[in-house]
């Protein structure tokens, strides 16, 4: 099975890419793992990670950093074990509602101090991470069932590039799945290349 490095992906990319890769010519390979990177970033809404994190909360404090892989949060069990009635002297009361903004999590309202004392400190919560591509495959997120979608996923977002240039440039790919030639515009090939993307994440 190929590699899931990013050099292997990287050299594997320029490969399907036929003659519209000598259009990427950045240091580094640079322009192949943006593409590389932003189809990754789309995997992150159709095959999506659930990781698990916690905050340490304090009375009164809404806002706490969020994991540096977070694409959006999902849930939190706490508070969820709390058995009691409305009337009981422990009740928390309304529980905060959480939100992503500009990499933090906020806590709105702020927990008080009843509630870390009756709930505790400790904020356990789920989140969807982004996709990473390492260069190690053994960093690298995306499965290996996926390779074919993650480099369809990188085709399109250079075909989108390309046709951004020029969009009546004539460019030539090599599908990541069939192996067979697709020849058209860079406009057309980025729109067919998107839409198959979407078709075989979905």
């Amino acid at each position: 099975m190929s590699s899931m490095a990013r050099g292997a992906l990287v050299t594997d990319l320029k490969a399907s890419l036929l003659d519209a890769a000598r259009a990427f010519a950045a240091p580094d390979d640079a322009d192949f793992l943006r593409h590389l990177d932003r189809a990754a970033a789309a995997l992150a809404a159709r095959r999506p990670r659930t990781l698990a994190g916690v905050l340490t909360l304090e009375a009164d404090r809404p806002n706490y950093p969020a994991p540096a892989d977070m694409w959006r949060y999902k849930t939190t069990s706490w508070g969820s074990s709390y058995r009691g009635n409305p009337w009981d002297r422990s009740w928390p009361g309304r529980l905060p509602q959480v939100r992503e903004i500009d990499g933090e999590l906020w806590l709105m309202p702020a927990p008080t101090a009843h509630q870390v004392a009756v709930l505790g400190a400790n904020f356990p919560f789920f989140y969807y991470a982004r996709h990473m591509l390492g260069e190690d495959a053994a960093q690298t997120t995306v499965s290996d069932g996926d390779r074919g979608l993650l480099l369809l996923g990188a085709q399109a977002e250079a075909m989108r590039e390309l046709a951004m240039r020029d969009s009546v440039r004539t460019a030539s790919v090599r599908d990541g799945f069939s192996g067979q030639m697709r020849n058209n515009t860079t406009a057309a090939l980025a729109q067919w290349l998107a839409a198959e993307f979407e078709r075989r994440a979905a």
